[in-house]
This record gives C-alpha cells, structure tokens and sequence, in this order.
C-alpha cells in the first residue's frame, strides 16, 4: 500500500488538473447508509419512482415517510477523515473538483466550497417544488411531516421533493455538463468510494483514462474500471486520504 500511496501523491503533486470522484464509500464512514450493498436501504425498502411520486399521493407518502426515518442519521453524520483530507488537498491547491454522487452535503460541511462540489444526484439537505422550483431546508420539510403533513406541497400547490435524482429522473444538466468536460481534460482522475456502476456517472472515469489521465480507484470492492485503473487501493478512504497527506508533506519537506 505505501508505494500506491506515494503514487498517487506524488501524481497530485505533479501539477494540472485533479478531480476527486466520491461514491457512498466515503459516506458510509460518517454513519450513512447506502443504498445497493447488503443490508442497504434497497435491501429494505423499494424505491419510489418519479413517475410513481409525480402521479400519486399515496407514493408521495411512503417517499416521505422513508425520508422521515433516514433523517435523523443525516443530521447526526459529521465529515470524517476522508472528508477532511480531500479539503486539504483543495487548500493546498492540489485539487480542482469534487465529483459526487452522493447527496449528503459531506463535503460541503467539511469545508469544500460549494462551487467546487458537483453533486451528480442532487443534494438530500433540500426540498424543491416540482411546479415553481421553489426550494426549502429539508428540515422545514421534517418539521411539517412531524406535525402531519404526511406528503409536503409547496404554497403554488406543487409537489415538494428532495432535490435529488430519483429513478427515472433525469441527471441535473448543467452538474452532468460540467463533470463531463472536467473528466475529460484532467490530469489525475481519483475515484473513492464508488463501485462505478451507476450510469451515466459510471462513464466519467472512463473518460478520463481515455483522455490520458492517471486514473486511480480507492474502493472496498470491485468495481468494472478496476482494470484500466493505474493504481487501485482496496481499503477506506479515511485510512488512506490521510496517508496521501502524509506523503505530500513528507515530499514537501524533503524539497526544501
């Protein structure tokens, strides 16, 4: 593992551009579930559909009840390590972007601008009206279910949602765009905590690495980009985000 490490420091600290691709690996360390892995919310519950919520009260209920259970572990979970490391990267300038799929609000809590998050899946934090776009704090949201309000409309009559993705849901455009083009003239491309198989997001490594970029996976299990990556690491990213710091300042001290 050490000399993966310092190949991946030493790549970050060439210079260019380095983006940061984040799945639900990352999160979990902060006490999120997931949702495909064993025992994740998929095991559990089935999803509800956009179409599904769009064209049915009794689904917007159970979507909202769902969410209602789920919050008091999103408003307990704190960034962890690999949050932290990934902030430091961006203050030492060795870090352009952070690509997410995931729609916790992590990154932003430990520190990452919000201009320099792309969230691919929306962000869980929000609600937004599907009529008007009007956008509220998911905790007003909370409030009001623990009142009664089983299914939450905005006061144009629209239906409010989680400012995320559902299935069947389209990407938000503008967030895919920019990912896209970031992919495709980077110079190292950091995957951690994906199992790369949620498309279109999945495509964004491949991307990169066809674009002559050093591609790097930080990720507990396979993933299908396993074998086009440079260097592959199968531990958590808060063990080994830290350790890349490490190398970048044991580096930096021995220049100078």
């Amino acid at each position: 593992m050490d000399d993966t490490v310092k190949q991946i420091s030493s790549r970050l600290a060439a210079g260019g551009v380095n983006i940061v691709f984040t799945g639900a690996g990352i999160s979990t360390e902060s006490g999120i579930p997931d949702y495909r892995s064993k025992g994740g919310i998929w095991e559990n519950y089935k999803p509800v559909t956009f179409d599904e919520f769009m064209s049915s009260r009794d689904s917007r209920v159970t979507y909202w009840s769902r969410k209602a259970e789920l919050y008091p572990d999103l408003v307990k979970a704190e960034p962890n390590p690999g949050h932290e490391a990934l902030v430091s990267l961006y203050e030492k300038k060795m870090l352009e972007a952070v690509i997410t799929q995931n729609i916790d609000g992590l990154h932003q809590a430990a520190g990452l601008p919000e201009d320099r998050v792309i969230e691919l899946h929306g962000n869980t934090l929000r609600a937004r009206c599907m009529s008007c776009d009007a956008v509220v704090s998911i905790h007003e949201i909370q409030q009001r279910i623990e009142c009664g309000d089983a299914a939450p409309e905005c006061d144009c009559g629209g239906f409010f949602k989680s400012d995320t993705v559902s299935f069947g849901q389209s990407l938000p455009e503008d967030e895919y765009t920019r990912a896209v083009e970031l992919s495709q003239t980077c110079d190292v491309f950091l995957v951690v905590g994906s199992t790369l198989v949620v498309q279109p997001a999945s495509l964004l490594p491949v991307f990169a690495k066809q674009n002559g970029a050093f591609l790097a996976i930080i990720n507990l299990s396979e993933t299908p980009c396993d074998g086009m990556a440079d260097v592959l690491i199968r531990e958590k990213a808060g063990e080994v985000l830290p350790r890349v710091l490490e190398e970048l300042d044991k580096g930096r001290r021995a220049r100078r």
